[in-house]
């Protein structure tokens, strides 16, 4: 994968991404390289080139201290002034995850990124559906909808996937189960909605 540098979005992740580098840089040895797994809003724009999400949250393969918020200002394309931030409050254990996730994750390739200081990884569209499946709000089915339409998912796939990775959670999990069931529906339906666009267009 690579990142779309032509976008300001783009330009302002790869911000982000030099001073996380530029952070990790003063590392005590053999620590160097860490691998950055992107996830949430941010990863769902960066497969899908959909909605911008105003926080990265991403997950690194060793604990990280920051001394300072790492936040980037950007123009959207309205003109609009945003700011990109990481989130240093993400908690990759709070939410619905495979155990494979991480080895299973894209590699993203940015110019300017020191691939023996930090690698910078992104979600598999399987896995980061499956993310989404324990809140599962408007923003998550959304999301779903999205990477299924593109034809990056498809529901047995991803119950299949969803349900290995409920074996590793406690507690009450009928709501996630149902929440598997509705996204699995809606998987479908977008994928019904691909073929009759498909067809048309053919005709």
């Amino acid at each position: 994968m690579k990142l779309d540098l032509q976008s300001e979005y783009g330009k302002a992740f790869k911000e982000v991404l030099m001073r996380v580098q530029q952070a990790l840089k003063g590392s005590q040895p053999g620590v160097l390289p860490l691998r950055m797994y992107i996830a949430g809003g941010a990863a769902v724009h960066l497969l899908t080139g959909g909605r911008v999400s105003a926080d990265i949250d991403a997950a690194f393969s060793t604990k990280v201290l920051f001394d300072d918020e790492i936040s980037v200002a950007y123009r959207d394309l309205d003109g609009r002034a945003r700011m990109l931030y990481l989130d240093r409050n993400y908690n990759d254990t709070l939410g619905l995850m495979h155990e494979n996730a991480y080895a299973d994750s894209r590699k993203l390739d940015v110019p300017g990124i020191d691939s023996n200081v930090i690698e910078v990884r992104v979600l598999s569209p399987l896995d980061l559906a499956v993310t989404k499946l324990s809140r599962f709000g408007d923003a998550d089915r959304d999301d779903i909808e999205k990477l299924a339409k593109m034809g990056l998912i498809d529901s047995v796939s991803l119950r299949r996937r969803a349900e290995e990775a409920l074996g590793g959670y406690v507690g009450n999990l009928d709501s996630v189960r149902a929440s598997i069931d509705i996204a699995c529906r809606l998987v479908d339906a977008a994928a019904s909605q691909k073929r009759r666009k498909r067809s048309r267009d053919a005709q």
